[in-house]
């Protein structure tokens, strides 16, 4: 991949038009790294693959001295049946995330939510398996719908795409009641990413992501919006459906602009405010970011686990 392209393999409209999920994931996750060593990430490094750092008590003929005498830092050679570290995909699959807005230019459909988060999950669950860290996949709805456990193995991986190509959205939201039931199925201690549009009572979804840090597992949160629900619209009056409940009320969005935007923002400043009270991490991302930042705030989430 040249250096002069990376950038637009980590945007979201690119991506979509790629043949197959594992090469999207595979551009992605090649664009990022390649984007690792240039403004603005300059000096930000992530090692992958045959090394993790030296701890007390591992065996020093493994230690890899070639690397010390170049860099003075302390590595041990990695072998593939190692991991570095346990995670789960947590994705809300509800109907929902299948709303997308439309591009007013060409008046042609932007991704849907779910599509977003199916990409960022097959980038992460690809970005894992280079780091030869274990990934497991839950998707959800009202309840439970698919659980594969954590492995390090490129088997593994392709079982998780083809999970995530299989991913159909029928039913309304039950964010917290899956996170309960995903939290107890989750044995040992474990990174765990959940990815949703977050639409529930703000309490019970807090009360379900505290869940796993009761079982001592760290958690990190992408809430992914469209554009357009974080601005709502302009223009006459029209009806609107709730896409769960087929709900229709009839308005100007002029009337109702103004308040549903300071609703939402408070929802959202509430919901990061919670979630940072109880250490866990807080990504708001649209379905037009560039899918470096989540990535990226991976990376760091993972550097601090070691």
């Amino acid at each position: 991949m040249e250096s002069t392209s990376y950038r637009k393999y980590l945007n979201p409209l690119v991506i979509s038009k790629l043949a197959n999920l594992e090469l999207k994931a595979k551009f992605v996750v090649e664009g990022f790294i390649t984007g690792l060593h240039k403004s603005p990430y300059h000096g930000f490094s992530v090692e992958f693959a045959e090394h993790r750092q030296y701890m007390p008590g591992d065996d020093l003929k493994y230690f890899d001295w070639k690397v010390y005498g170049k860099t003075e830092k302390s590595y041990i050679k990695q072998f593939e049946e190692e991991t570095n570290l346990r995670s789960y995909l947590l994705i809300d699959i509800s109907k929902s995330m299948m709303f997308s807005s439309i591009e007013e230019k060409n008046h042609s459909n932007k991704i849907s939510k779910l599509e977003y988060a199916s990409y960022l999950s097959a980038s992460l669950a690809y970005l894992m398996l280079i780091q030869r860290d274990a990934v497991g996949l839950a998707t959800f709805d009202t309840g439970l719908r698919t659980f594969l456990p954590p492995s390090s193995t490129k088997a593994n991986f392709l079982q998780l795409l083809k999970s995530l190509d299989k991913i159909k959205s029928t039913q309304s939201t039950g964010i917290a009641k899956s996170l309960n039931q995903i939290a107890e199925l989750v044995k040992k201690r474990s990174l765990i990413v959940v990815i949703s549009d977050f639409f529930e009572t703000l309490k019970d979804v807090i009360r379900a992501l505290r869940h796993f840090h009761h079982n001592k597992n760290e958690v990190i949160v992408f809430q992914i919006l469209d554009p357009l629900e974080l601005s709502f619209f302009d223009g006459p009056a029209v009806k609107l459906v709730d896409i769960e409940t087929h709900e229709e009320i009839f308005s100007k969005p002029s009337v109702i602009q103004q308040s549903y935007r300071e609703n939402l923002q408070k929802f959202l400043a509430s919901f990061k405010s919670e979630c940072l009270n109880y250490g866990i991490d807080y990504n708001l991302l649209t379905t037009s970011t560039s899918f470096d930042k989540a990535l990226l705030a991976y990376l760091r989430k993972r550097k601090k686990l070691f």
